[in-house]
């Protein structure tokens, strides 16, 4: 009897350890950035934290189609790059869009006028990013109903200056937190899903728009990491962006 508890203890051992050896691999396994063939519109989202950049050297790399940069932050904060971004972007002929850092300290209304008086109104544009998160954030923790009022507020006061529906960038804690099941308080919009190394909901593009895939990456033009995102690849409505985009540039 002694000599079978033994082995079952042997062999009870050996099974964790499998057990333990196959997750560990799993999580060191490299991940794979998605491939242009599964997701062929791909791009960076920028700020002043990249310094100058190259863009006519971005806009040769067949995984920068676009370029998402921050425009400004709270009531009265502007991003000291986004002006030469902007319009370097547009003469490389990248599609831009510009966000907003919604901080959880200041009215909805004050901030969208920080916007209004920073952000050109433009064709061809993708429609304005709100970035949503606590990271860098104050250290507000509002309730659903008092960031739901206030970025109510926010879009009031813009009063349909951007066209489309705005985009929203969470990390899941977050849109598990306020978005998820509620999104009838929030105006409509696409989500920007922020998932590192993990693909988000396997390319459901009814949840998710675009998908933060990586936050180290390296690009020439750009010196230091960047933030690396792929469009969903049967996103209905900002893909005929890109369809325009390619069509004045022949």
């Amino acid at each position: 009897m002694k000599r079978i508890c033994q082995a079952l203890l042997a062999a009870i051992l050996l099974a964790v350890a499998s057990a333990a050896y196959l997750a560990y691999d799993r999580a060191m396994a490299p991940f794979s950035s998605p491939s242009l063939t599964d997701y062929p519109i791909q791009g960076i989202d920028i700020s002043h934290h990249q310094g100058a950049i190259d863009w006519n050297a971005l806009a040769t790399q067949p995984n920068v189609r676009f370029a998402i940069m921050k425009a400004t932050e709270g009531g009265d904060h502007r991003d000291t790059r986004f002006a030469e971004n902007w319009q370097a972007a547009k003469d490389a002929g990248i599609v831009r869009g510009a966000y907003h850092f919604f901080t959880f300290c200041r009215p909805g209304r004050e901030q969208a006028q920080n916007v209004l008086a920073t952000v050109p109104l433009e064709q061809g544009t993708l429609p304005l990013a709100i970035d949503l998160e606590f990271t860098g954030n104050c250290g507000k923790v509002p309730t659903r109903e008092e960031l739901s009022a206030e970025l109510q507020a926010f879009f009031d006061e813009l009063n349909g200056a951007y066209p489309g529906k705005p985009i929203f960038y969470v990390d899941q804690p977050f849109f598990d937190q306020y978005l998820k099941g509620h999104e009838e308080m929030f105006p409509a919009h696409h989500l920007w899903l922020r998932s590192i190394a993990e693909e988000p909901s396997a390319g459901d593009c009814s949840i998710w728009s675009i998908w933060q895939f990586a936050d180290t990456g390296s690009l020439a033009g750009i010196q230091g990491p960047v933030d690396l995102n792929a469009l969903c690849p049967d996103e209905p409505d900002l893909s005929g962006l890109f369809e325009a985009a390619a069509q004045t540039s022949r």
